[in-house]
């Protein structure tokens, strides 16, 4: 009886071992290819969230903005027909004109959010910070301030005008003249705010 179930023992032990053996080695993992699809989508979400924090920000302007949209939605349209011409996917050689495509509103994108367009609006409102300060310390008289802000609305209009005949863009050229002129209105302030002349209290 001890010889008949060492021998089963044995019997079960040399048969289990091949089937222990492949169960302790793990199966070759499975990877599913990410569809270049879901790239192209991935890159479209992510430059429209880069276009909302930048108007978020006052990095882009509304013609800056308007540009890129446009030409995102453009995009947008190339790749659903490309899409629909081949039953939902796009062929290698259409998946590199769209990021070829993509890569260039990127550049778009990251040169309009840093080409020093939304300065001059930054300066204008920090101007315009200075001045209620200087209302509510009783710096400015009334007559003072109604002369910064005559100046200032003339520099807004000057802004305006520019930025329409260029796109929603300043120029170079713009932005020096609107520098020079927002310079001269903040020497003004500043004078404003430290001579005699104070509001009535």
């Amino acid at each position: 009886m001890k010889r008949t179930l060492f021998a089963l023992t044995m019997a079960a032990v040399a048969f289990s071992g091949p089937a222990f053996a492949q169960q302790t080695t793990s199966p070759a993992p499975q990877t599913t290819p990410t569809p270049q699809s879901n790239t192209v989508n991935d890159r479209r979400e992510n430059q429209q969230d880069r276009v909302a924090n930048g108007v978020q920000s006052g990095q882009l302007t509304a013609g800056e903005t308007k540009n890129v949209e446009g030409r995102e939605a453009n995009l947008n349209r190339e790749i659903r027909d490309d899409r629909s011409a081949d039953n939902g996917k796009l062929t290698t050689q259409e998946r590199t004109q769209v990021n070829h495509q993509q890569n260039n509103l990127s550049k778009s994108i990251y040169a309009d959010k840093h080409n020093g367009n939304n300065e001059i609006g930054q300066r204008r409102e920090n101007q315009q910070d200075r001045v209620a300060q200087g209302i509510r310390s009783g710096q400015m008289s009334a007559g003072e301030t109604a002369k910064t802000e005559n100046r200032e609305q003339g520099i807004n209009q000057q802004d305006r005008a520019d930025r329409a005949a260029n796109g929603g863009k300043l120029t170079g050229q713009d932005k020096s003249q609107l520098n020079r002129q927002l310079n001269g209105s903040s020497r003004q302030i500043y004078r404003q705010k430290h001579n005699a002349v104070k509001a009535p209290k």
